[in-house]
């Protein structure tokens, strides 16, 4: 038997479609609470990235040949 995973936005509640989802991470300077992960469509991580600034990948960037 198949099983199929189905994204509901945790803001607007609906479907999220395949490719189409983001993951919004709250996380706080206070070490004491918790973290927050919230799954959103792509269209709406939009609008809320634009109230925001945009954060620089972590790590080292990849060697070039």
């Amino acid at each position: 038997m198949a099983k199929k995973t189905v994204f509901v936005s945790d803001i607007s509640g609906k479907t999220i479609e395949d490719g189409k989802a983001a993951k919004i991470r709250v996380t706080f300077d206070d070490g004491r609470r918790p973290s927050y992960e919230l799954d959103v469509t792509a269209d709406e991580e939009a609008d809320i990235g634009k109230q925001g600034r945009q954060v620089a990948r972590r790590g080292r960037k990849p060697k070039t040949a």
